[in-house]
Parts: C-alpha cells; sequence; structure tokens
C-alpha cells in the first residue's frame, strides 16, 4: 500500500474513533489486520460494481437484441403483407390439364373402345328347333323361329361374339379436322368358324368404318334412314329386331346445322335387293341394282327429348334369263325419345315406319323387297308396317329396368295366290322385360326375359320364350 493510502486510511481511523468512542476503545487491532480488512471490502465494492456494470450491459444488450428482433418481426411482416398482396393479384392457376385420352400417332389422336360381353341363354321353341351355329341361337331373329309343327325344343348357348372393339381417329388435314371411325365385332362373320366343341374361334366382322371430312361421311356406317337412338337397352344382339330399321351399309352422306338444335343428313348409299320367287320365301341378293339408295332424316335434339323423321327412295331391280324387272320403293320413318328426368337416366323412346319394297331396310329382311314373278317378269310390291317401343326406369344407383316391345306386318298384292305364298312371313311380334345393374361405371350385369311369335301367310305360327344373362365390361 502506498504512503498516501495508509494516510488516508489513518485519516477514517480517527475520525470513526472520534464518532465512535466506544469502538475506539475497544480492543484494539492491528494496524496491518485492520488494512487487510478495509482491502477486502474495497475488493467487495469494487466486485459489486463490476457485477452492476456487467449486469446493466447485459439488459442493455438484451433490449438491443430485443429492439433488433421487433424490426425484423415488423420487416418480415411487410414482407408477408406485399407477398399476400402480390398472390392475390394474381389471377388464379389454370387447373392441370387432364390426362390425354388415348395415344397419338404422327398428327392423329386414336382412342380405342369398346366392350367384352358374355351372353348365355335358354331358349325354348314350341315348333322345332334353330340349327346350332346359327344367328337365330345367338340373338333374337324372329323369321328363324320354326313354325313347322314339330315337338317343342329346348336349348342352352353361351357366346362371347358379340364382344365389340372400336378405334376413333382425329387428324388435322390441310387445317381441316378429319375423322375416322372404325369397329368390328365376331357375331356375323362370314367364312369358316370354330366349333363349340373346341375352340370357339370366330371372325372379326366389320361394322363401321368410315372417315368424316367437315360435313361430309364417306364409309359404312349406319343407314341415314334408321334412328338409332329407338334401339332399347337390351342383353339382345338388337333388341327387337321384327320392329326397327336396321341396316349398316357404305353411303356418302352430307350432314348440315339448321340451327334450334336441328340437322338435315341426306346420303346416297349402297343399292342391294332380296327379292323372293312365288313358292319360295328364299331371298336372293341380286346384285343387279343400278341406282343407290337416297335417303334423308331431319333430326332434333333438345334437353326434354329427341325426334327423327327419315325418308327413304330406292330402285329395286332384279335380273333373270337376261331379262331385267323394276320396282320403286319408298318408306317413312318417324321416332323419338322423351327424357323422364334430368339425369336422362330414364326415357321412353319409340319408332313407326311404314314402306313399300324396303324389307331389307326392317326387321333384318323379314319381308322381301319384292317378289320376282317370273312368269311376266314383273316384280309384285310388298308393303310393311313395323314399331318398336320400349321404357327405360331407374331404379337406384346403378340399378335400371326396361320394357320394350316390337311388332312388324306385312302385305302383299292382293293378285297373288295365298298358296303362291303360304309360307312366307306374314307378321311377327315380341315383348321383353330385363333389369340391369352396374356395380361400377364399366361393368353391366343383366337379367332378360323375351317371348316372340311369328305367323306365316297361311296361318302357320310358332314362339319362343328365351331368357338371356349377360355379363358385360366396356372400356
Amino acid at each position: 500500500m502506498t504512503k498516501t493510502g495508509r494516510a488516508l486510511i489513518g485519516g477514517l481511523m480517527a475520525a470513526s474513533a472520534l464518532v465512535a468512542p466506544g469502538i475506539a476503545w475497544a480492543k484494539p487491532l492491528s494496524v496491518e489486520a485492520r488494512l487487510e480488512r478495509l482491502e477486502a471490502e474495497m475488493k467487495g465494492l469494487r466486485g459489486d460494481l463490476e457485477a452492476t456494470r456487467a449486469e446493466n450491459d447485459q439488459l442493455k444488450q438484451r433490449a438491443q437484441q430485443a429492439e433488433a428482433r421487433a424490426a425484423l418481426a415488423e420487416g418480415q411482416a411487410a414482407d408477408a403483407s406485399k407477398r399476400v398482396a402480390a398472390i392475390e393479384a394474381k389471377p388464379a392457376p389454370a387447373p392441370a390439364p387432364a390426362p390425354a385420352d388415348g395415344f397419338k400417332s404422327g398428327n392423329t389422336q386414336i382412342k380405342l373402345g369398346g366392350y367384352i360381353k358374355l351372353l348365355a341363354s335358354s331358349t325354348r321353341y314350341s315348333d322345332g328347333e334353330v340349327a346350332t351355329n346359327s344367328l337365330g341361337r345367338d340373338f333374337y331373329l324372329p323369321q328363324t323361329i320354326p313354325t313347322g309343327g314339330q315337338p317343342a325344343v329346348s336349348d342352352t348357348d353361351f357366346t362371347a361374339k358379340q364382344s365389340r372393339f372400336w378405334l376413333n381417329l382425329d387428324s388435322t388435314v390441310a387445317g381441316k379436322a378429319v375423322k375416322g371411325y372404325l369397329e368390328f365385332d365376331f357375331q356375323t362373320s362370314p367364312g369358316t368358324q370354330g366349333s363349340q366343341r373346341t375352340t370357339n374361334g370366330y371372325n372379326p366382322a366389320l361394322r363401321r368404318a368410315y372417315m368424316q371430312i367437315d360435313r361430309w361421311t364417306f364409309g359404312q356406317d349406319w343407314t341415314t334412314f334408321q334412328y338409332t337412338g329407338a334401339l332399347p337397352e337390351s342383353t339382345d344382339y338388337v333388341g327387337g329386331a321384327e320392329g326397327t330399321v336396321f341396316v349398316r351399309q357404305p353411303l356418302i352422306r352430307y350432314s348440315a346445322p339448321l340451327g334450334g338444335g336441328a340437322t338435315l343428313h341426306l346420303s346416297a348409299e349402297n343399292p342391294e335387293s332380296g327379292t323372293a320367287s312365288l313358292a319360295s320365301p328364299t331371298l336372293v341378293e341380286n346384285g343387279d341394282d343400278q341406282l343407290p339408295d337416297f335417303a334423308a332424316r331431319l333430326a332434333w335434339a333438345g334437353k326434354r327429348g329427341e325426334l327423327s323423321l327419315g325418308g327413304l327412295a330406292r330402285q329395286v331391280r332384279a335380273e333373270s334369263l337376261g331379262n331385267s324387272a323394276e320396282a320403286g320403293g319408298y318408306g317413312v320413318s318417324l321416332g323419338g325419345k322423351l327424357f323422364l328426368n334430368d339425369a336422362k337416366s330414364g326415357d321412353a323412346r319409340v319408332m313407326v315406319t311404314y314402306g313399300r319394297n324396303i324389307g331389307r331396310y326392317v326387321g333384318l329382311n323379314f319381308a322381301p323387297d319384292a317378289i320376282l314373278l317370273t312368269a311376266t317378269n314383273k316384280l309384285s310390291s310388298v308393303n310393311v308396317f313395323a314399331v318398336i317401343g320400349a321404357l327405360r326406369v331407374p331404379l337406384a344407383s346403378g340399378v335400371r329396368a326396361n320394357l320394350m316391345g316390337s311388332f312388324q306386318n306385312v302385305d302383299y298384292a292382293d293378285a297373288l295366290a295365298k298358296t303362291d305364298i303360304a309360307t312366307f312371313n306374314k307378321k311377327a311380334w315380341s315383348a321383353a322385360a330385363n333389369l340391369f345393374y352396374s356395380p361400377v361405371k364399366n361393368i353391366d350385369l343383366g337379367v332378360e326375359y323375351r317371348h316372340g311369335e311369328r305367323e306365316l301367310v297361311n296361318g302357320a305360327d310358332g314362339t319362343t320364350n328365351r331368357i338371356d344373362v349377360v355379363a358385360k365390361y366396356s372400356f
């Protein structure tokens, strides 16, 4: 300790003795001891002062840190507000495009579709049997109902021939939309067929094959005379064959939109005549036609239903022994559909057709186009009247029922002797009811009962009763 410090301490001690004489008279401590105690107290005071200063520095530092964090938070909030405002100012992003349907080859979009169908049927014929592996065994065909007065026969058949495939093609050529369509199944193919006893192999059969350029259609399609909307939902291949117009054939068609949901279709179509001869109802494809069949149809579609008015004009021609016979033909067909609910899952549909010498267009040629009179080299006209109707009723989600009826009547010239046309078809009718269930969108399970009758000109008749069970997967 310096002399100055010791003097200062001595002065303090003297002063303390004057203030507290009692202490001064206490047992005196040595000067060194007193000085050491004072030094210890000074060190403690300096430590407290330094601790206080350190604490003040920490508090100041914490305050500065808090201010910095507050400023940072305010800045981040401002930035966040700016980002929110910028996001709100931007338009909502467009939804992601749906995955492409089909695949592309060059500039052509190709879509594949169709269905796989298994049909199991049990049929009872009242007057004989229909030959195995014939069309009448695969679906209801009224002209094949036996009328021979033979014992009743029951048959059971399974088939997958009605499975169907199609290709839809869409291109742009020289700035114009060009569409194509190709469809086939295995039901009606001619030629060598597989045996039901072994492989059940069947040949593909062309159904439709056409291209569309703007309003023009070139190729094979449903005849313009036909309103396909009248065909009922059925387990059967047609669903009431005797009462419907049903033809697919090559054609050239022009379709003109008229506005208000109306479209006019005009076409020139492949001609072909199926005629019969006296005492022989077997139809013969003549191949002697020279003029195309001309068809027109005015179609209208609206929210509550559809309407269709079709017309047909044609020439029937046959040659025999170097001589030709010709006759004109015409037909009118009115059809429509009325939707029973907004979802269009229920409807009533109908088609009524009348015509002369149009047998091949109605009921799958139930009646001949005309009758060739070889003795006079003339064609005797045949008139047909046909109607088909159906009611489709939704019962629950994925469940619906269909009721349908079909009828055709044939009139022959009064000048023909009844004995000459005794075995010709006079009329046929059928009625059916079914129930369909779709557990998922692409699967249809159905069961159907059908009763049909056929009558000949001589009064002979026959009936058929059929139960169908079907499972179909559409893709």
